[in-house]
């Protein structure tokens, strides 16, 4: 079977790429997509190159951290990247993987998950959550809340009060006060220098965008 082209972009590590793009998704959502499977990767690598850490674990846990598909308003959300976790573990098993790296990889993903609430305790794992949020935020973290809230079936804003400002926030009915509820709570949570430092970037390109949405309004 011939190696898919996207899998060279993952180099060093395209070998494995080419052995696990197949499993990397398996929805039509474009906000979980291969693309975002890449950012994630580009963002690990480039905190790993501050940090360290085995880049073949993590390259593994970034392939494979959304394996399953479980829609933003699943009630099985919280358990998604549980269930990517076992399913990884059955994949990279099947690949031979030693059971100690198998655990190693299953760890970040599970704890990669804002909605899990696991604390990441080891290198691979605190990179993977960094990697993952960090595409969360900035001018792609927009972009995905506004294509989620459309794949969802949320309006874009409250034309009566689109801060939230004397309502409760509801970011299952407006895309806006999705920046309220979780993205702007992001930056604090980073686990690396690295990734702390590249959030506070990406932080006030999310700010300026809600301010440029505002002021259009």
């Amino acid at each position: 079977m011939s190696r898919p082209p996207i899998a060279d972009a993952f180099a060093p590590h395209e070998a494995l790429a080419a052995e696990l793009l197949a499993h990397a998704t398996e929805s039509d959502d474009g906000s979980h997509d291969v693309a975002h499977v890449l950012r994630v990767f580009r963002n690990a690598m480039r905190i790993s190159g501050d940090e360290g850490g085995d880049t073949r674990i993590l390259a593994a846990a970034v392939l494979l951290h959304d394996c399953v598909a479980v829609e933003k308003n699943s009630p099985l959300r919280a358990s998604a990247s549980r269930l990517a976790a076992e399913k990884a573990a059955t994949i990279l098993a099947g690949l031979g993987w030693a059971a100690a790296d198998i655990g190693r990889v299953g760890h970040a993903i599970e704890a990669h998950s804002f909605s899990a609430g696991i604390v990441p305790e080891t290198l691979e794992a605190k990179i993977l959550q960094d990697a993952d949020r960090l595409d969360a935020i900035g001018m792609v973290g927009a972009a995905r809340c506004f294509y989620i809230a459309g794949r969802l079936g949320s309006a874009l804003y409250d034309p009566a009060d689109p801060l939230g400002e004397n309502r409760p926030l509801d970011d299952k009915r407006f895309a806006i006060d999705h920046f309220e509820t979780k993205l702007f709570r992001l930056a604090d949570g980073f686990q690396t220098e690295s990734g702390r430092a590249l959030a506070r970037e990406r932080h006030e390109r999310l700010r300026h965008v809600l301010d440029l949405f505002i002021d259009e309004i």
